[in-house]
């Protein structure tokens, strides 16, 4: 069934509605759980591993890194997978001044970071 939504209003929807464990859940299993753990400011696998379980939780800053990250992963992943989507998070992105993605997810104010890369994924996704 095809649906007549815009692009990438699934993947915004479920970053806002899902519970943030399952969220976690989710984006650990579409970007592997060393990045999450980088978007979500720590070292240890473990910390991510807590969240996705719901007995830890990053502070609100990084929570909403993760959910803007979801929102970008799900928008890609309608198009691509996994991997190309790891990648796309990885790698020099032109539209980011040559900077990651998770880099700027990470080190930008969360807003304006989100803008960018949500407008990065959609040229990247439909654009070509």
């Amino acid at each position: 069934m095809k649906s007549d939504q815009r692009p990438g209003l699934r993947a915004y929807d479920d970053s806002v509605r899902l519970a943030f464990p399952e969220l976690v859940s989710q984006l650990r299993e579409i970007l592997g759980v060393r990045l999450v753990a980088y978007i979500g400011g720590v070292k240890s696998a473990r910390s991510v591993s807590s969240w996705a379980e719901g007995t830890g939780s990053p502070g609100e800053v990084d929570q909403e890194r993760l959910r803007h990250a979801f929102h970008v992963a799900g928008l890609l992943r309608e198009k691509y997978d996994a991997a190309t989507v790891q990648s796309w998070f990885k790698g020099m992105n032109p539209a980011l001044n040559d900077d990651a993605p998770a880099h700027v997810l990470r080190e930008v104010d969360p807003m304006k970071g989100a803008r960018d890369l949500i407008a990065a994924a959609k040229a990247f996704a439909y654009i070509g």
